[in-house]
């Protein structure tokens, strides 16, 4: 009792040297705006600085003494429990010194300077307790925090376990069949009760998450909204495949284009089950295209190549053709196991990397082993099918197939520096021609920007590139030296969507890509001609990275004669 009184007199101290100190601040500031002395305080802990410019927020003086008495009234039921003793520790606060025995290691006890203030709430941190200058007062925005309250009014759930009282994971068995209802819906929603119930990690629209949170934050739009779904349905079917069961696709979801319709029942009754597949059809109008046409590469024959309609800004104007397509686009939806698999790793180290190298942002995916599904924040693909997509599952239909990774700065904007815009082009030629001669063409582009380590990236390399002199020798070594690795795309999961088309053999594969071409066949779909770029569709600067490609893929044996039909 005698040590906790003695507490109790060197907190009163405490508090009137802290009085003092603020009187002494206050002073000065009135005494002296011009900010060319120095301070006359000359406490221990304090850190003076000359000719500093005074701060430029008001001098509350109360405000961070009374922050700091309050969390020293909560807090004096713990002091017993501090590695140090209550006296020292209070002695501590009272001379601007802390302990770092158990922080630095040494284990001696030893003090260090510290603040004024001693170790400080974080409320008092935040308003510049310990700083020179004077304390910025509370500010509370109670517009703000009704408007937080009224977004989530509920405590903050940073995790959830499999043994917490009311969880109940919807049942999913990814692969099993013959029909969703045997499988399962993916239900990855916080709203509601479907926290409770939730299957999959992570949320829907991949990266575009970030910004529905945004909306939400904002007020736009209320965190429990959920889309009609009237009139969403895909305009033509691409019905289930052998592919769709067993382990042939892990890396999206087969049924997400029919949530709408399967799942509408369950979800009129809250479950919040929505697509990862939309469908669609489109038409494809590339100026490029329509020069191969005029030079008599193809027809128009009005039912995969048609005329573009005339524009009223140029009347008269011939603007060429545009092709007819099928499109899909589709987000990511991994089964964690079989992705893990297919990689050639344990589910355990893969789910450990997700969280470490997300900044541990789904910590579901250690604390929730039972949940084996994961929406990842990456992008997904996008399907062009040109002809009819029935006939994709039949063996005997010719298939044309350009897998495309994204290249922003050649496929949109022409950079020439790389071989992206013409390989996809001289790819969509080739895949009209096959659907023209009665098969069916198909270019699926994968959001996977400078091999999937990103714009940022890829622009430094090529810096690297043009400063170091660019060859085929170094190609690659400049892209490892920068990004630690050469290639992030991780083919092995590419030929899942092949699976979900039904398509069993290639006739013609528009791609030099050895990792392409081991995925593909290592999944089952046999491979008939593959396809290099022709020398005249190759821009001068991009004849570097079209060298290095042939000399690595001829090095493994790998292409065959070009064959353009």
């Amino acid at each position: 009792m005698a040590e906790l009184q003695q507490v109790l007199e060197l907190l009163q101290q405490l508090t009137a040297k802290q009085d003092a100190l603020a009187e002494e601040l206050k002073q000065q500031q009135h005494t002296c705006t011009c900010g060319n002395h120095s301070s006359s305080i000359s406490e221990q802990g304090v850190t003076h600085y000359p000719n500093a410019t005074p701060p430029h927020s008001p001098i509350a003086h109360t405000g961070g003494i009374d922050a700091l008495r309050s969390s020293r009234k909560n807090s004096m039921s713990s002091l017993n429990g501090l590695s140090t003793s209550p006296l020292t520790t209070a002695r501590n606060f009272l001379t601007g010194l802390t302990s770092t025995d158990g922080v630095n290691g040494n284990g001696n006890g030893a003090v260090t300077p510290g603040t004024p203030y001693g170790n400080l709430s974080l409320d008092a941190a935040a308003r510049g307790a310990g700083a020179p200058g004077g304390l910025l007062p509370p500010e509370k925005n109670e517009t703000d925090e009704k408007k937080g309250k009224g977004l989530y009014p509920s405590r903050v759930i940073l995790t959830t376990y499999p043994t917490q009282h009311g969880i109940n994971p919807t049942p999913l068995n990814w692969g099993a069949g013959p029909t969703a209802r045997e499988r399962g819906p993916v239900v990855c929603s916080r709203i509601k009760s479907n926290l409770l119930i939730r299957n999959a990690i992570g949320a829907h629209a991949g990266s575009y998450s970030i910004y529905r949170a945004l909306s939400i934050g904002m007020g736009q739009l209320r965190p429990d909204w959920r889309p009609d779904l009237t009139n969403t349905h895909p305009p033509f079917v691409l019905p289930p495949t052998q592919g769709w069961f067993g382990n042939k696709i892990v890396s999206f979801d087969p049924w997400g284009a029919m949530s709408q319709e399967i799942w509408a029942k369950e979800y009129a009754e809250g479950l919040d089950v929505r697509p990862t597949i939309s469908q669609t059809k489109a038409h494809i109008k590339i100026q490029e295209l329509d020069e191969l046409f005029k030079k008599g590469d193809f027809p128009c024959d009005g039912d995969i190549v048609i005329k573009s309609p005339e524009l009223p800004a140029f009347p008269g104007v011939d603007q060429g053709i545009e092709v007819n397509t099928y499109k899909a686009a589709i987000d990511p939806v991994w089964h964690l196991p079989g992705v893990a698999e297919r990689l050639g790793i344990a589910e355990s180290t893969l789910r450990r990397a997700l969280f470490e190298d997300t900044g541990g942002m789904y910590p579901e995916l250690l604390t929730r082993p039972d949940i084996k599904t994961f929406l990842p924040p990456i992008g997904g693909m996008t399907v062009y099918i040109m002809g009819d997509p029935a006939k994709l599952q039949d063996p005997e239909t010719e298939v044309t197939c350009r897998p495309h990774d994204s290249c922003a700065g050649s496929d949109v904007f022409g950079s020439d520096i790389c071989t992206c815009r013409p390989y996809l082009i001289f790819g969509i030629a080739e895949a009209l021609k096959c659907a023209q001669r009665g098969g069916v063409g198909v270019i699926i582009y994968f959001q996977k920007e400078g091999r999937a380590l990103g714009e940022v990236v890829k622009y430094m390399v090529y810096n690297r590139r043009k400063r170091g002199g660019d060859s085929a020798a170094e190609y690659f070594n400049n892209t490892e030296v920068v990004a630690g690795v050469k290639d992030a795309r991780h083919q092995a999961l590419m030929p899942d969507v092949l699976h979900f088309l039904g398509i069993k053999h290639i006739h013609n594969l528009i791609s030099m890509s050895n990792m392409k071409y081991d995925a593909i066949i290592g999944s089952g779909i046999t491979v008939g001609n593959r396809y290099e770029i022709p020398e005249e569709l190759i821009p001068a600067d991009g004849k570097v990275e079209i060298d290095a490609k042939v000399c690595l893929v001829h090095s493994l044996g790998y292409v065959q004669s070009l064959m353009v039909g």
